[in-house]
């Protein structure tokens, strides 16, 4: 149904519970996977775990998606090993903190976007020329991209800044019949979820993995997995005609 047989698919923030879980279940599909993430010994590490030590179809590559150079050197190194491209996930991504915005540093503001936002751009930027037509872009957003929270201005702005560059995309990309849209996932039970949760629990003085289950009408966290088939779909042609959309993931958290 999901057939992406020989179809080669790059994934940023690779290491992560959900780059691994896209990864496999692309993978269960023929896909040939490039995993990308900052800490190469990590994600050699993650990737023997998941996969086991002799996968001739899963490369990673070590790379700060902020950082133009590396990114086309990664790109260059996947294309070189297996040819063409023709799903990307761009799914790297940082928190930052919460704070009042007069006490919110710059720094990590910055660094946020530049992760998120510079980070996707510069992606899809070095991945298109060597996409095939017929190819799919999947950002990972949040449902922190449909509403606002006291304090987390980096990430949200973040999370709001990938909608409208999927936008962009979508409607650019149209005529090569590559599709551009997100994923929007509400809490997951990983550890980028705990140590939002340990922070937020430090601050309002109570359990803030419940305090999340509270806000989410399934009464849950999500599981990576659950996200990743999410992606599938995206990444596959049964979403033929689906592009610059939003798709949420969240338990009905944004409903």
């Amino acid at each position: 149904m999901f057939d992406l047989d020989g179809k080669v698919c790059v994934i940023t923030g690779g290491a992560g519970s959900l780059g691994l879980a896209a990864a496999r279940l692309l993978r269960e599909q023929g896909a040939r996977v490039a995993l990308v993430d900052l800490d190469l010994a990590a994600l050699d590490t993650a990737a023997e775990t998941a996969f086991g030590a002799n996968c001739d179809d899963i490369l990673c590559l070590a790379a700060d998606v902020s950082d133009e150079a590396q990114v086309r050197r990664t790109v260059a190194r996947t294309v070189k090993h297996f040819g063409g491209i023709d799903v990307l996930l761009s799914n790297a991504g940082i928190f930052g903190t919460v704070a009042a915005i007069e006490d919110y540093p710059t720094e990590v503001f910055d660094k946020v976007m530049s992760v998120h936002v510079r980070g996707a751009f510069l992606m899809a930027k070095h991945v298109v020329p060597h996409m095939r037509d017929g190819g799919s872009i999947v950002l990972t957003s949040s449902v922190a991209a449909t509403r606002g929270d006291p304090g987390v201005y980096a990430y949200i702005t973040a999370k709001h800044a990938l909608t409208g560059l999927m936008r962009v995309l979508a409607k650019d990309l149209a005529p090569r019949g590559i599709r551009v849209n997100a994923i929007a996932p509400g809490p997951i039970d990983n550890g980028f979820q705990k140590r939002v949760e340990d922070g937020l629990g430090a601050a309002i003085g109570r359990d803030g993995c419940a305090f999340f289950d509270e806000m989410i009408p399934m009464g849950r966290h999500g599981r990576a997995e659950e996200i990743a088939a999410s992606v599938l779909y995206l990444a596959s042609a049964q979403s033929g005609f689906t592009t610059g959309h939003l798709l949420m993931a969240d338990g009905g958290m944004s409903v």
